[in-house]
């Protein structure tokens, strides 16, 4: 599967209104961007999202740089100081901060150390996860809405050693307790309908009134976007690896991910800086029917883009 563009001589001291507001166009409809020969320090890197959006630091003060807490430190290198930042993050199906009531628009994502091997991130268009659904499951899922918790995947923080477990099961449940999310939403900029669900985080799917249905909805849903594929040669999943100064940027509304790290022990950090742009995570309308391809997606069509 093709996912995505690259974009080569983006200069983000210089660029214009104008050139950001086609770059953020160029996020919502093609999904992944990278821009090819970025070397930016932490400050500037967390600029560069300010001009996108409001970057949020993440929740958990142990995944927070250390000068810059809006960016969020996945990385096995220690500084002097200490560890800085969690190892081998994201290593499941999952769209980020799907398990808060506000998710992010965009996130962005800076490799600073590459290991040797492959290292880099699978992604799921669930747009055209949707499209590729059976007519069945499309009528299954009208009007319902997704469960999601980050209980399954929450990282042991230090002051979590010799706490009972389900003390640290309480704190998550208090801290993040389970959130709902329409199953299918309109996409507020593009009006696709997207597929909201993940391996990672949903645990479960109600209908309009909250009755829960059946677990193997669920699971077909996950089989058909492709998250139980643990082969990764499903025709929805896309490989993307890394180069040197790469910066990364992708809609948080439209793919699910999975981050791939090396099983050897070289080193390896990545920035990840996640915005709230100005639109509401989904259409007002969302539950109402759409067309999958909509206004900026039939506009580029028109244009020749596609």
């Amino acid at each position: 599967m093709k996912l995505g563009v690259e974009v080569h001589g983006f200069d983000p001291q210089s660029i214009s209104d104008g050139a950001l507001r086609a770059l953020r166009e160029s996020i919502y409809v093609d999904k992944l961007v990278i821009l090819k020969g970025q070397r930016l320090s932490p400050r500037d890197f967390v600029a560069l999202g300010r001009r996108l959006g409001t970057p949020e630091a993440y929740y958990e003060p142990m995944y927070r740089h250390p000068e810059e807490n809006e960016i969020f430190v996945s990385g096995n290198v220690a500084a002097s100081s200490g560890p800085v930042g969690v190892p081998k993050t994201g290593q499941f199906w999952h769209a980020d901060y799907q398990f808060m009531p506000r998710p992010f628009g965009i996130t962005l994502i800076h490799p600073r150390i590459l290991p040797r091997h492959n290292r880099g991130t699978y992604f799921i268009d669930m747009g055209q996860a949707h499209g590729r659904l059976p007519a069945e499951l499309r009528r299954a899922v009208v009007g319902t809405r997704c469960l999601h918790t980050v209980r399954n995947y929450f990282k042991i923080r230090p002051s979590d050693v010799y706490r009972p477990v389900i003390e640290v099961l309480r704190e998550i449940d208090e801290r993040t307790p389970v959130v709902r999310h329409p199953t299918t939403f309109i996409h507020p900029v593009t009006g696709e309908t997207v597929l909201y669900l993940s391996e990672g985080f949903t645990i479960g799917i109600e209908d309009g009134s909250g009755a829960a249905l059946d677990e193997d909805l669920l699971r077909a849903l996950l089989a058909e976007s492709g998250q139980l594929d643990h082969t990764f040669e499903h025709e929805g999943i896309h490989w993307q690896t890394y180069d040197d100064d790469d910066l990364i940027m992708w809609d948080n509304r439209s793919l699910v991910h999975r981050a791939v790290h090396t099983s050897t022990p070289e080193p390896a950090v990545s920035h990840r800086v996640t915005v709230h742009d100005d639109h509401p995570f989904y259409a007002a309308d969302t539950l109402a029917p759409a067309t999958d391809r909509a206004p900026v997606a039939a506009a580029r069509v028109a244009a020749g883009r596609d």
